[in-house]
């Protein structure tokens, strides 16, 4: 939905369990129009479209694209944004680090991300920027060499090439937003400002993913200054919280029903001195029992929970970042609410249903945003 200063907000799709285009675009008909229903019936209403590469290469049929923009015509939608990062089967499987497979080293990546462009751009309204998120070119552990790093730099830059040959070809302008993560390639503000220094920054930027950088420690308005002032586009702000808590025996046992399977849980640790430990995974920081003085955790919780201490969230960084998007409004116009862990949430953070997370986070979030004047 686009709001009263030009941003547009939606909610991404990758909290649907779908991976072909008929399962993804039955998702659309049955949460994504009850949830325009419930929060804007009488206006245009944003999709921040999840598509796995099975589902783009589905969608990229002129006859099944035709068809969907006829779709979105009908029920007053519009496609703005398309989440990139999982190229693969994300739900119901062990997903953990091989959501980062295939990484920017690879020819399947470029592929995909150039298709996500191509899709995009034809579906588009005239006048609104349109945005891909993808990984912040690989996970940490990949990455051996100096030659990984110059073919991934190299693909980058074809697919910059690329995304400038349709931004001339249609006149939208389109931007690739790499999202740093905990343990990602790059993950946090000093590890983007050094990668982003050797790559082209005319159509690529970063999705800012507040839970993401809330796991680093960074704060807010001084990490994104710092990549205003580097020159670094804003091209996405995620808009996601994560867990967090002092580290005693009560908050370690009560961690023990959020180390699930299915995704990756990274735990930083801040120690006294405000050092800090990365750990991959929730169950290992969990075996280890090393003291440090708190602990956040890489897992999407519900932006309107609210936890029973020792837990908590890290929502301050998400409200931090809408007061400096309030300062600097033209600084990012896409929004998106990203809590993908709906069917691997714990009771009771766990709504009733998927339709009521979503519309509890769309109302949240519009409130937070009228509080800034910005909806």
């Amino acid at each position: 939905m686009k709001l009263r200063a030009g941003h547009h907000l939606t909610y991404s799709t990758n909290v649907h369990p779908v991976e072909s285009w008929p399962e993804t675009f039955h998702a659309l008909e049955q949460f994504t129009l009850a949830v325009r229903a419930a929060i804007a019936p009488n206006e245009p209403f944003g999709i921040g479209l999840r598509l796995s590469d099975q589902a783009s290469r589905e969608l990229s049929v002129p006859r099944t694209r035709e068809a969907f923009r006829a779709w979105l015509e009908v029920h007053d939608c519009y496609l703005f944004t398309i989440n990139g990062f999982p190229f693969g089967k994300f739900h119901g499987t062990r997903v953990k680090e091989q959501v980062y497979l295939p990484d920017w080293t690879a020819r399947e990546r470029l592929e995909y991300t150039n298709r996500l462009f191509e899709i995009l751009a034809m579906l588009l309204p005239e006048g609104v920027e349109g945005s891909v998120s993808t990984v912040p070119g690989s996970f940490k552990d990949f990455i051996r060499s100096e030659e990984q790093l110059r073919v991934m730099r190299d693909n980058l830059r074809r697919c910059d090439e690329h995304i400038a040959r349709l931004c001339q070809k249609t006149g939208h302008t389109l931007h690739l937003g790499l999202e740093p993560e905990p343990l990602g390639l790059f993950e946090n503000t000093e590890e983007t400002l050094r990668f982003f220094g050797s790559l082209p920054n005319e159509h690529l930027g970063v999705n800012y993913d507040a839970c993401h950088f809330a796991v680093e420690y960074e704060n807010p308005g001084e990490s994104l200054e710092a990549l205003k002032n580097a020159g670094i586009r804003i091209s996405k702000l995620h808009l996601s919280s994560a867990l967090r808590c002092a580290v005693t025996n009560d908050s370690r046992k009560r961690l023990r029903v959020f180390a699930e399977d299915v995704y990756l849980h990274q735990v930083i640790a801040r120690q006294d001195n405000a050092a800090l430990r990365r750990y991959r995974d929730l169950p290992l920081a969990l075996e280890n029992e090393e003291a440090a003085a708190e602990w956040r955790i890489h897992f999407h919780v519900p932006l309107y929970a609210e936890l029973d201490a020792p837990l908590a969230t890290t929502i301050n960084h998400v409200t931090g970042v809408l007061d400096w998007l309030a300062v600097h409004p033209d600084a990012c116009s896409h929004l998106e609410m990203e809590t993908y862990t709906w069917q691997v949430l714990p009771d009771p953070l766990r709504s009733a249903s998927l339709m009521e997370q979503l519309v509890r986070e769309y109302e949240w979030t519009l409130a937070q945003l009228r509080e800034r004047n910005l909806a």
